[in-house]
């Protein structure tokens, strides 16, 4: 294992982070906090519990997943793009680091700036709504599996994109919009009987129901289920990835 390498990759994308600290860390924590406001002072206010949990509180799981998600997507394929990009992958590729190696480096670092604007956005929350986490072990261990995983995904989609328009189409048209389906401001038995069905297969309901469960002890899906379908997601996105640098598809041209 070149370590050495590992850490370079490490340092170089969190400082380039840290450069740009004001959209990476400060955007989306103003962004929630806006959510805050509308959803869980000015709405909320006006709404019963759901199961017992004040709906601001309720809704603090679904968007501490929608940023996380974005973030851990966003994160991953600028990071692997950027090189692309510049010419420069092809030091990468000649360097004598393998691509679990580069996975490491890159996704590591994608994941640790996903799961500080998680921890800021917990934060944030705690301004405007009480609440209380029933498994915070639980809670941690589901936050940074789900910020792997995504990451993992963002690290496909830079390898894929070939402009920068295309960074972006898979984080807006399918990511983020399954997450408002998914029931982040809502729980999907709420819903008629047919739809309930639908929204299993929306695969961001299972995360933002794991994170629920994480949070109050209640869940739309079994946390087994959620769990497992996150563990599934990730290895496929391991494969990919593994296809991806044996073949060279994308990255050799």
């Amino acid at each position: 294992m070149n370590l050495h390498g590992v850490r370079a990759i490490y340092r170089f994308e969190m400082h380039r982070a840290l450069r740009t600290w004001m959209g990476s860390l400060v955007g989306p924590v103003l962004t929630t906090a806006l959510y805050f406001i509308v959803f869980g002072s000015a709405i909320g206010s006006r709404m019963g519990d759901i199961g017992g949990v004040s709906y601001g509180a309720y809704i603090i799981p679904g968007l501490l997943m929608l940023s996380l998600l974005s973030e851990s997507i966003s994160n991953a394929a600028f990071g692997i793009y950027m090189p692309k990009w510049s010419g420069t992958i092809y030091e990468l590729l000649s360097a004598p680091i393998n691509w679990v190696e580069v996975l490491l480096g890159y996704v590591g670092a994608a994941a640790t700036k996903s799961l500080m604007v998680a921890a800021l956005i917990l934060t944030t929350a705690r301004v405007f709504v009480p609440y209380e986490i029933a498994h915070p072990v639980w809670m941690v261990g589901f936050l940074v599996l789900t910020a792997i995983t995504f990451c993992l995904f963002g690290f496909i989609i830079g390898l894929w994109a070939d402009n920068f328009q295309k960074l972006q189409v898979i984080p807006l048209l399918v990511i983020t919009p399954l997450t408002f389906l998914g029931g982040a401001f809502y729980s999907i038995n709420m819903l008629p009987p047919i739809w309930q069905k639908v929204s299993l297969f929306n695969p961001v309901v299972y995360l933002i129901s794991g994170l629920r469960w994480a949070f109050y002890g209640q869940a739309d899906v079994h946390i087994g289920v959620s769990t497992g379908m996150t563990l599934g997601f990730m290895a496929a996105c391991l494969g990919v990835v593994w296809w991806v640098f044996k073949t060279g598809h994308r990255i050799r041209r």
